[in-house]
């Protein structure tokens, strides 16, 4: 059974829709900007930006959904209506309609503000969507009733591989036979002082306050950690056999979905990079590929120091001398790290790698560490023609990891 991608959304940094993120990331331009809200000065918070959404969710949402939804919720709600929308909004049996939508942290904003309230003004004052706003399930459970999902909505939370595993998770339910549509995909509104501070007490994120454009530097020797970012990625998912019905128009295939773990470390990768190597391998497998199929990897690449070499470990692993021929993305470097997030987005990219036959550009990449001799994108790169096939990877706290393959439609 072959699975397509008929629709694509997204909302992030560079952009309120698929369209205007590619146009930016194509054009090599930065989400990243300096946090202006009042609580960076009064909490003294040591990093001072992180890459916004370009479009609030308030001027696309109403104001109700607003006030009743989470900001995590509401990346996901408009990232989901634009794949539905760009798919085509295909008529399903409810039934037949499944989500697979995760988020890292989830409602992190509604959990402490509430508490706030809690504290400054007391309990009676704690408004009652206070929990079905905060739950991580808030954001799938969101898009299940905008759309009328009723073949189950489910959120996996992996830290930073929990969309590219929400992607994964898609392939088993389709292949199931029970559902014919999965909206799949993730999101993240965490530019709150708390988890920023936390971020830098650990010391993961840049501290490139006065250049903020040029924080995010994946596989550059001056990197120095990775920028927060905020936003989500939806995508449509289904068999080909039911796209072809409906007359849809399919993006590309969705060949393999891998997850697997280190078992090594709460937060640091295993620098052996053995869990890395076997979800990508899992992926091909599934996919029915071997290495030398694989022309465009959208790496995790956050932008740390330890984390790009272990990712690069786990390629050299995987792909050996074969890995000189792939071209490298690292498109962190224009959104900053959208954590659970992460994975949508940059799926959504890779899927309109393939489509448009090129590789966007990986930005601020001045004096690439010799420890990592991968073939980085630094301008717009065609790919070759023909049939050809691209990953994504994924990688998060916790030791998890994700690896979804995908192969241009002819």
């Amino acid at each position: 059974m072959k699975i397509v991608v008929t629709g694509l959304g997204a909302t992030t940094p560079l952009g309120g829709d698929v369209k205007s993120t590619w146009d930016a990331l194509l054009a090599g331009k930065s989400g990243i900007s300096t946090l202006e809200q009042p609580w960076v000065a009064q909490y003294e918070i040591p990093v001072t930006f992180a890459g916004q959404a370009k479009v609030p969710a308030s001027e696309v949402l109403t104001l109700q959904e607003c006030k009743r939804l989470d900001p995590s919720s509401q990346f996901a709600l408009i990232a989901a209506r634009e794949a539905w929308a760009d798919a085509g909004a295909p008529e399903v049996e409810p039934e037949r309609l499944a989500v697979e939508f995760s988020t890292g942290i989830g409602g992190v904003w509604t959990l402490l503000d509430a508490f706030d309230t809690l504290k400054e003004r007391g309990p009676r004052r704690v408004l009652p969507m206070t929990v079905p706003m905060l739950m991580p399930n808030g954001p799938a459970a969101a898009i299940g009733m905008d759309l009328a999902a009723r073949g189950g909505v489910r959120t996996s939370v992996s830290a930073c591989a929990s969309s590219t595993e929400a992607i994964a998770n898609a392939i088993t339910r389709l292949q199931s036979g029970e559902i014919d549509i999965v909206v799949a995909g993730g999101c993240e509104a965490a530019i709150h002082p708390l988890p920023i501070s936390a971020f830098a007490a650990m010391h993961a994120t840049s501290r490139r306050n006065n250049e903020p454009e040029l924080a995010s530097r994946p596989y550059d020797v001056a990197r120095d950690g990775f920028v927060m970012g905020e936003g989500g990625g939806a995508m449509v998912l289904e068999t080909e056999e039911h796209a072809i019905a409906r007359g849809a128009k399919i993006y590309a295939y969705l060949v393999g979905g891998a997850v697997t773990s280190d078992a090594y470390h709460i937060t640091a990768p295993d620098p052996e990079g053995s869990g890395a190597a076997r979800a990508v391998l899992a992926a091909l497998k599934q996919a029915d590929a071997g290495i030398e199929d694989v022309v465009h990897i959208n790496a995790h690449a956050t932008s740390t120091p330890v984390g790009d070499i272990a990712e690069y470990t786990a390629l050299k692993r995987v792909f050996g001398d074969h890995l000189g021929n792939i071209a490298i993305s690292a498109t962190k470097a224009s959104t900053g790290h959208l954590l659970g997030g992460a994975g949508a987005i940059e799926a959504v990219f890779t899927v309109l790698a393939l489509k448009e036959r090129t590789a966007p550009p990986t930005i601020n990449l001045d004096n690439q560490d010799p420890a990592i001799p991968l073939d980085v994108v630094t301008s717009p790169r065609k790919l070759p023609e023909g049939p050809i096939l691209a990953i994504s990877n994924s990688f998060g706290f916790g030791g998890h990891n994700a690896v979804v393959a995908f192969r241009s439609y002819e």
